[in-house]
Formats: structure tokens, C-alpha cells, sequence
């Protein structure tokens, strides 16, 4: 196998920043890890930004790590970071705090959804938007995957508008944004593991950032590496939390 060169990597010195940062979460995903990184990789040749891919793992129990180091060793653009517990939002958030690109993109392995990057970017180049939120329920939106996971989201939105006073349509999956616009709110988020992305997104809205929403087309690949009702306890305490830090501390 040929290696592409990195002369800065393999002098051990900094690379050039990338013009743009994929980020994504991972947890036992080693059926479709390295698939996905390939496909991902062949894709963004359609465009001519400079990139870096962010693997943020955390606590997988499965080859997960072996085979994202694999994928890194022969893929210079291609960085690893293991987490070493099972918290997607923390993974997420120190993911976010290494981009080094002038636009950050959040994506999932099983998705890796171009035409989203596509329309995103247009956004943000443009100047028209800060963060762009791609959403599964917005009127043009796709939603192949299972009706309970589709409820999940319906659901979820609904208590974030009660709880907080959020007014778009979805807040975890993808989402595009323009790092130094971003940064700090980044910082000021408080809960992790499932309610990272939503209180993000939440945060960027109340801080007048430009937050726009464009519809996804999404389709499961596998089934989700955890079980979603076992998600439900964990996902309303940090929604309390949640709704105390936004709402009394500001």
C-alpha cells in the first residue's frame, strides 16, 4: 500500500491548519468504521478544501481503537483520539476543542452525509449563517430510520421547547459551524454524554449566534451501538441540568 506524503507529520512538525474539521463520535463501531472513514475520504474529493478527520472515540469495547489507528496510519489526514469511557458528548466536545479548520463539521459514522456538507458550507462561506443544523423532522427532511428512533426526536424536541425554550426543530446529529464563532460557546457547556449537541445548539440560539437549519435525508446503517430506552435515565438528568444552567445561571 502506497502512503500519501505529510512531510510535516512525518518530521514530526505541525501540519498546516485544514481549511475544514470533520469530527466524529465512535462507539463500537468496528463493523463500519473503517468502510465509512473510505467512503467519506473518497467523497470529499469532489471538493477542494484542505481537511482533517477527527475520530473521537469513546470507551468502545470492541476493535473499535485498533482499527481507527489502522485507518490513521495509512490516512495522514486521518487523527485519533480515545476518550477510554462511554460519554458521546464528552468525546464530541474535546473532538470540537482539537479542530484546528476555519469550519468545523459534526458528523456520525453512520451518516456522513455530503450533501449536507455541501449545503452547509455554502452557509457559512457565504457568510449567511454561524452554524448550520441539519434536521431529520424539518418540512423536506427524510427520516428513513425506525419510527422509535424518529419518536425520540419529536420527543426530545418538544422537551427541549418546554424546558428551555428552544425553537428549531432538531438539535442532535449533524451540524456545521464556523470555529472561532463557535469556540466559546463550546466552553460554556456544561452536561455531557447525549445532551452535549443540544445544549450547543440551544446555547448558539440564546447567544444570538446565526443558527440555520436545512433539511437531512437519513437512513440507519446498523442499529445504534446503545440501546435507546437504556438512554432515557441519563438523558433527563442532564435535560434538568440542563434546564437549570439555562435557565437560572444563564
Amino acid at each position: 500500500m502506497i502512503r500519501a506524503m505529510n512531510p510535516e507529520k512525518d518530521a514530526g512538525l505541525p501540519a498546516a491548519e485544514p481549511y475544514v474539521s470533520i469530527v466524529i463520535p465512535v462507539y463500537n463501531e468496528e463493523r463500519i468504521l473503517a468502510s465509512s472513514i473510505a467512503e467519506l475520504r473518497a467523497r470529499l474529493r469532489e471538493f477542494p478544501w484542505t481537511y482533517e478527520i477527527l475520530i473521537a472515540e469513546n470507551g468502545s469495547r470492541d476493535r473499535t481503537v485498533e482499527l481507527a489507528k489502522e485507518v490513521s496510519a495509512t490516512a495522514p489526514e486521518v487523527h485519533v483520539h480515545s476518550l477510554g469511557e462511554p460519554n458521546y458528548g464528552k468525546a464530541l466536545r474535546a473532538g470540537l476543542l482539537r479542530a484546528r479548520g476555519r469550519f468545523v463539521v459534526c458528523d456520525e459514522i453512520d451518516l456522513c452525509d455530503i450533501g449536507f456538507y455541501r449545503g452547509a458550507m455554502a452557509l457559512l462561506e457565504a457568510g449567511d449563517a454561524e452554524m448550520v443544523v441539519g434536521s431529520k423532522v424539518m418540512k423536506g427532511a427524510n427520516d428513513d430510520r425506525p419510527l422509535l428512533r424518529h419518536a425520540a426526536t419529536l420527543v426530545l424536541n418538544r422537551m427541549l421547547r418546554v424546558a428551555v425554550g428552544f425553537r428549531g426543530t432538531d438539535t442532535h446529529g449533524l451540524k456545521a459551524f464556523r470555529r472561532e464563532a463557535l469556540t466559546d460557546t463550546i466552553n460554556h457547556c456544561v452536561v455531557d454524554k447525549d445532551l452535549f449537541s443540544s445544549e450547543l445548539v440551544v446555547r448558539a440560539g440564546r447567544e444570538g449566534k446565526r443558527v440555520v437549519e436545512i433539511p437531512l435525508r437519513v437512513a440507519e446503517k446498523r442499529r445504534p451501538s446503545i440501546n435507546l430506552l437504556r438512554r432515557v435515565p441519563n438523558v433527563l438528568r442532564n435535560l434538568a441540568k440542563l434546564t437549570y444552567v439555562i435557565r437560572v445561571k444563564g
